[in-house]
């Protein structure tokens, strides 16, 4: 019974035929739905709007129902512990859970015992595994690498609050494992070595040299003050960088630098994005971007996991 983690130490094999079956699902409809009868249970116990929709869909699509579990109306709020209230939901009979929460490691200490398979959507600052899919499948796709998967040569930028990104890590060890480069891109505070990736603090200096450049959000919910994000151009209220004016002169992607960039390189972000601090809103929504086929995608990579998680998966 396989559940997915991350993506760290993920075999390569393993990865590409998740990709695989992301593109199956794509040009190739479940038109048997193979988890008719079954259910899927999203245990959110963090926010969340393109993940926990995404899972939805992709839950329906292949011809399961849902159980959509949140945290605000869950017995977590009275006390109860994750892996209790991830087992009382697993005895419902769910083939597959979902699994969202601010702790790490809590996918992992959840599947540990868990008689169904246990799909990590985001824990903590550790991984989140299905993002790093659709990523991932985004980039061989734009680039014309659906066949192979092998992204040798692509060299990708992820830029901004890597140390509190779980999108970060997961994207990370994806790209590195199908042969990409990656640089991660930011303040010292934000940014450093031991991410499996090169460091710069320099955006300037990488950008023409880069095919995709994946901007991250300032996590201020995740930094030990928990501060807020301060409007443009106030001091942030995060010791690892001096303020958020401070953070966009140096980092954001703005229409000036995206004109440095090379003749297709694309620009990836994996949401919620705050326009005006890392991305300027006609970067993000301009020909270069492909945000929203992220999302798209997102689906899609939800229905090869549950379904390579289930065991229905074409092949195997």
């Amino acid at each position: 019974m396989p559940h997915l983690l991350g993506l760290q130490n993920f075999p390569a094999a393993d990865l590409r035929d998740l990709l695989h079956q992301t593109l199956a699902a794509k040009h190739e409809p479940a038109r048997s739905k193979p988890l008719a009868g079954r259910l899927v249970a999203n245990l959110f116990f963090e926010d969340s709007t393109r993940t926990r929709n995404s899972f939805t869909a992709a839950a329906y699509a292949l011809g399961a129902q849902v159980i959509d579990l949140l945290g605000s109306s869950s017995s977590v709020s009275k006390g109860e512990t994750l892996i209790d209230t991830a087992r009382n939901v697993e005895a419902m009979g769910v083939a597959a859970v979902c699994v969202r929460a601010k702790q790490s490691g809590s996918a992992a200490m959840i599947a540990k015992d868990a008689g169904c398979p246990v799909i990590n959507a985001g824990d903590g600052k550790h991984e989140h595994p299905t993002q790093g899919l659709l990523d991932v499948f985004t980039l061989a796709e734009s680039f014309n690498r659906l066949d192979s998967f092998d992204l040798t040569g692509l060299r990708v930028a992820i830029v901004g609050d890597v140390a509190s990104s779980r999108v970060a890590r997961s994207a990370i060890a994806g790209l590195s494992t199908l042969g990409a480069t990656v640089v991660t891109v930011g303040p010292p505070g934000l940014v450093s070595a031991g991410f499996g990736a090169a460091v710069s603090h320099d955006l300037e200096s990488v950008l023409p040299m880069l095919d995709a450049v994946m901007m991250l959000r300032i996590q201020f919910e995740r930094h030990a003050d928990g501060a807020n994000p301060a409007p443009a151009g106030q001091a942030a209220k995060s010791g690892n960088i001096a303020s958020v004016r401070e953070f966009r002169a140096l980092y954001a992607l703005t229409a000036e630098r995206e004109r440095c960039m090379k003749n297709g390189a694309i620009v990836m972000h994996p949401g919620p994005i705050n326009r005006g601090i890392e991305l300027d809103a006609c970067v993000a929504d301009g020909p270069r971007s492909v945000i929203l086929r992220q999302v798209a995608n997102g689906v899609f990579a939800r229905m090869a996991a549950l379904a390579w998680c289930c065991g229905v998966a074409r092949g195997g």
